[in-house]
């Protein structure tokens, strides 16, 4: 089951740095070299007809995976609407797909994202929530920060009366290596403002997020 209890606030730092592209990258003949040498490493042959083209193929879909390192989260949600005709209940978008990589192993991190915000005079346009989970989760991520940084990056740009995250994600690090323990989710959750105050809109907000059986999870 989901924690009632509050989180404490997200860290400000958090809601706006942005690694974007004026980092320096190595590349594409230096990202298939490592490859090549991480091939050999395992025990195979680089050089074998269907490991030839591997390298460069690692390299394209680096570039997508890390994507959000060129994405500035706060741009997103710059462009907000004050036409909302005075809404002011929780606005949710659940079970957002997220797709990340544990910095620790360079895992697949795998599930769900719920945001939820209490509109104060403006709202942003449901698309952006999503772009705004996918710009932190496509970069070499810890679920407990990317739950902040999500939650903080919407905080500060709506300056909304609560904001809530949850995130429900699978780790490869947990079942392909180590442990080696399938079917296992982590949850963590992030709630500002009136979510950390009142006990009540948390309950009532976990309530409406998906269930699987008799408890909540992963699938609608």
């Amino acid at each position: 089951m989901y924690d009632l209890a509050p989180e404490p606030a997200a860290n400000a730092p958090d809601a706006t740095a942005f690694a974007g592209a004026a980092r320096p990258r190595p590349g594409a003949a230096e990202i298939e070299a490592a490859v090549r040498t991480l091939i050999a490493a395992a025990g195979d042959d680089p050089g074998r007809e269907g490991l030839l083209e591997t390298p460069a193929r690692v390299a394209r879909a680096w570039r997508e995976w890390f994507a959000g390192y060129a994405v500035d989260p706060g741009g997103l949600l710059r462009r907000t609407f004050g036409e909302a005709a005075g809404y002011d209940d929780t606005v949710l978008l659940r079970s957002i797909p997220l797709v990340s990589t544990c910095e620790h192993h360079l895992a697949p991190i795998t599930g769900v994202a719920h945001l939820a915000y209490r509109p104060r005079d403006r709202v942003v346009g449901i698309s952006k929530l999503s772009r705004l989970v996918d710009a932190y989760a496509r970069r070499l991520q810890l679920q407990e920060r990317l739950t902040r940084q999500i939650a903080a990056a919407l905080d500060a740009a709506l300056q909304p009366r609560g904001v809530a995250v949850i995130i429900e994600a699978r780790h490869g690090c947990m079942s392909s290596r180590g442990v080696r323990q399938h079917g296992v989710s982590m949850v963590t959750r992030c709630w500002l403002g009136e979510f950390g105050d009142d006990a009540g809109l948390r309950r009532e907000l976990l309530d409406a997020l998906p269930r699987r059986g008799g408890d909540r999870g992963l699938d609608a």
